[in-house]
């Protein structure tokens, strides 16, 4: 079994995924994993940063399919015995003006961003290590679909003693009021990424208390993150940063020196704590 840290970052064979790749391959002292659901763009991605003088290595992930993330698992238990630093950045994202139905682009994007980035969390953390940092790449639109919500949603969002038993109640509830088209009515905004980066802000706060609370002794830190406007085929060649300012925030967390003992459970932003 290797003794060499070991850190992995799902979604990674492009955009800021690959920054944050690249960035840890330089700054880590470890091996680092990019992963990505077809190994062909995957491998692709790693010989990328290969000829940048980068070292990478590879694993194949699809955080929609559970023997996949348990593969991944496995691995690391096997030749690892842990993980010491976890960025959950895969997600998807529908263009404003795509056709689908409302209520579909909800529910894939619900199964992805928060289910699967939930899967993730289930199997891997019991994985960290002692001093361990979780990064999850959530959104600044998190913000703005709480606001969105009405007062019953956002005082169950902002709870600090919310289950995540309760959070998925409230996921699977977008979905099924979508589906009913009553969706408004019942208090949701009208965005399905909003909503799905909501899950994944308020899972970090709840996974954050229990980490707390269980394990207080490792000093493992997770949060939450925006990496900003970041120019990618999700977000489109008008955004406002490159993928390497996007990486920014979500290395700064994946690195907190191991005398750190905060931000913790928190929201980050430009490396800033914003309030939620």
């Amino acid at each position: 079994m290797s003794s060499v840290p070991v850190a992995v970052v799902t979604g990674s064979n492009k955009g800021i995924g690959l920054a944050i790749v690249g960035a840890l391959c330089k700054q880590f002292p470890g091996d680092v994993y990019l992963t990505s659901r077809d190994p062909g763009r995957g491998q692709a991605a790693v010989a990328q940063l290969q000829q940048e003088g980068l070292r990478p290595l590879f694993h194949q992930l699809d955080i929609d399919d559970l023997q996949s993330i348990r593969a991944l698992r496995d691995f690391l238990k096997e030749k690892y015995g842990g993980l010491n630093v976890l960025v959950n950045n895969a997600g998807i994202a529908f263009k404003v003006h795509d056709t689908t139905p409302f209520a579909v682009q909800a529910e894939v994007t619900l199964k992805t961003n928060f289910f699967g980035t939930r899967n993730v969390c289930t199997e891997l953390l019991p994985l960290m290590k002692p001093y361990g940092r979780v990064v999850n790449v959530s959104s600044m639109v998190s913000s703005s679909a709480l606001a969105g919500c009405s007062q019953e949603l956002q005082q169950k969002f902002r709870s600090d003693t919310i289950t995540e038993d309760e959070l998925v109640q409230l996921m699977t509830k977008f979905v099924e009021d979508t589906k009913k088209s009553v969706h408004q009515k019942e208090g949701w905004p009208n965005t399905a990424y909003g909503v799905s980066k909501i899950g994944v802000t308020v899972l970090s706060r709840i996974q954050a208390r229990l980490l707390r609370e269980q394990r207080k002794g490792d000093h493992i830190l997770l949060n939450a993150c925006c990496p900003g406007w970041v120019r990618t085929d999700m977000a489109g060649p008008k955004a406002t940063k490159s993928p390497d300012e996007g990486a920014e925030t979500p290395v700064y967390l994946a690195l907190l020196p191991s005398s750190a003992d905060a931000p913790h459970g928190q929201f980050v932003s430009n490396k800033t704590v914003r309030p939620w």
